[in-house]
């Protein structure tokens, strides 16, 4: 069984309703949700001029490697109507995988830990609500240092 730290995200729609219909087609199709974090709302990353994104950590338990899950997940974002036509664009949907084991995998299809993890508050506040005390396999810290040294001076706020 792969323990696994998902981020999921979005800013379009009904933003907790889609965390929920995400949380929900995740146990059916991937497996097992162990723990989830609050929801954070944040300004947005990157392409700023648009409206603020709603956030939430899953810890899940899967049987499924790290390219067949980033391909169900993948699928899932299809369902609820993912549109990938602008780079960090507005979405309604989006599902990451930060951590998965204490692996780290670079695959045509996915990347393991998420290589922009460290850089990015909004990921780290709700990943250490549920998982402050994991070492990241590249860094060998913990999620929780990693949030003390984060440059990312974007506000979070726990909805």
């Amino acid at each position: 069984m792969n323990t696994v730290f998902l981020l999921t995200g979005g800013n379009l729609g009904n933003r907790l309703e889609n965390l929920q219909q995400a949380a929900d087609f995740i146990l059916q199709d991937c497996g097992i949700i162990r723990n989830m974090s609050a929801v954070y709302q944040t300004a947005a990353w990157g392409f700023t001029s648009q409206p603020d994104f709603y956030n939430q950590a899953i810890e899940l338990h899967t049987l499924l490697d790290p390219d067949n899950l980033m391909k169900a997940l993948l699928h899932i974002e299809n369902k609820m109507g993912r549109q990938r036509s602008v780079k960090m664009g507005p979405r309604a949907i989006d599902i990451d995988i930060l951590l998965m084991n204490d692996m780290a995998c670079d695959t045509p299809l996915v990347k393991i830990p998420h290589p922009r993890l460290a850089e990015r508050r909004f990921v780290l506040t709700p990943l250490a609500e549920i998982a402050g005390g994991i070492i990241h396999p590249v860094f060998h810290k913990t999620i929780r240092e990693l949030l003390t040294e984060c440059k990312d001076e974007l506000p979070v706020h726990k909805i």
